[in-house]
């Protein structure tokens, strides 16, 4: 049998694969800790978990870097904590970091958003200048410019909040969109209990207007941050209900509309490839086929959601390499258009590639399609877990580094 693998999620721009290493620490050591913690020999959590001991005892001596999800949820589960407690999500961030992360937090927990309180009396901008400045903010996520963002993020939510208490109604849209790019960056951040949080805001928002496609990509974010929290079932019954409720004609539908279904669809496929449920990835990858034949011109973004005949192969690239069926996800990787992804939805695409090919032991390959996906940002790069993992796997299995491998390891902070 295949080794377990990696805890890979499907939100916009960001994954999560093997093993993360972002706190200095791995998997291993982690587990260790905990399982000492617990006072458990490897016998009795494997006993507990439902898992192997010949797994736990390849973990936490490092030979190997990562564990499937549904293993790294049933250790998790065994040991009483969270599954980011195990992950290690969080990244390197500086002191300037931390407090900008901290800034974001005090932004989604003000106090103002609390009935009852007066609020500020601070002039609201105009509509057409915060739907710029949101728009703005999302093309520096989709560019992976994730410091900036968390600089400018704070200020955007309380513009927001002001123009929604002016203008009411009319300031949906942009209210629950900052709320979402919110949740967007603080799981980059390896923040997931807060995200999920700006992501309830978020639906709350969308429902102060009557755009009933907003408010399903609103739930398509909450879904896709509980998804990270390792509540993938929640995650994936949740999007699939509300695609049911919206589920549209597809002869006849705006294509808005079919673009805000097939994302939601997309998440659930994310959530049962995670959870290794092959049956389930076979009927969703079919069904968001459904949805593509009148995209002839390519992928849409619409409501900050992606959807198209390059999304869906993305995503069954993704789905077939979670699965550890690198064949199949190397044939659907030849689907993709790089013209209809954005930036880092591209990165991320990379590093299904990227890992498809390590499992093919294809290690050459492998490093060339990692440098291509830090190409497409450094910054974003050095924030996915996967993309560590990667490269701590090629370092590992390399009688000798390249040039180009040891710059990765410089990147990512991986022990040459």
């Amino acid at each position: 049998m295949p080794e377990p693998r990696a805890y890979r999620g499907s939100c916009p721009g960001f994954t999560e694969g093997r093993g993360s290493m972002n706190d200095g620490t791995g998997i291993g050591q982690r587990l260790k800790a905990h399982r000492r913690d617990a006072d458990l020999t490897q016998e009795q959590l494997a006993e507990a978990a439902g898992v192997s001991v010949d797994l736990i005892g390849k973990l936490e001596r490092g030979d190997r870097a990562s564990a499937r999800v549904s293993s790294l949820l049933k250790l998790a589960g065994a040991l009483d904590i969270d599954l980011s407690e195990l992950v290690g999500k969080r990244p390197h961030l500086t002191h300037d970091d931390d407090a900008s992360v901290l800034a974001v937090r005090d932004a989604i927990l003000s106090p103002a958003v609390l009935p009852g309180i007066d609020a500020d009396d601070t002039e609201p901008p105009p509509l057409p200048a915060l739907e710029r400045a949101v728009r703005a903010a999302w093309l520096d996520y989709w560019g992976g410019r994730l410091t900036r963002l968390t600089t400018t993020v704070p200020g955007l939510l309380s513009e927001a909040r002001m123009a929604s208490r002016e203008h009411g109604p009319a300031a949906a849209r942009p209210l629950a969109q900052a709320y979402q790019l919110a949740a967007c960056l603080l799981v980059h951040l390896g923040k997931d209990d807060l995200a999920t949080m700006a992501a309830e805001r978020a639906v709350t928002a969308s429902t102060t207007g009557d755009d009933r496609l907003l408010w399903a990509t609103m739930n398509g974010t909450w879904s896709w941050c509980v998804h990270h929290q390792g509540r993938l079932d929640v995650a994936e019954r949740h999007a699939l209900t509300v695609a049911e409720q919206i589920e549209p004609d597809f002869a006849r539908a705006p294509l808005p509309h079919l673009t805000v279904w097939g994302g939601l669809v997309l998440t659930g496929l994310a959530s049962a490839a995670a959870a290794e449920r092959v049956d389930e990835v076979t009927e969703y990858i079919g069904l968001a086929r459904v949805g593509i034949g009148r995209f002839d011109d390519g992928d849409r973004h619409d409501y900050e959601s992606n959807y198209g005949p390059s999304q869906v192969a993305m995503q069954a690239t993704h789905a077939y390499t979670m699965l550890r069926r690198p064949d199949r996800a190397l044939k659907a990787a030849k689907g993709v258009d790089r013209s209809d992804l954005h930036s880092i939805s591209y990165g991320r695409h990379l590093l299904d590639v990227a890992s498809s090919h390590v499992d093919a032991r294809h290690y050459s390959t492998a490093e060339t399609t990692l440098a291509e996906a830090e190409s497409v940002s450094t910054e974003w790069f050095r924030h996915q877990g996967p993309a560590r993992a990667l490269v701590g796997e090629l370092v590992h299995e390399s009688r000798r580094l390249t040039p180009g491998l040891r710059r990765l390891a410089r990147t990512v902070d991986v022990d040459r």
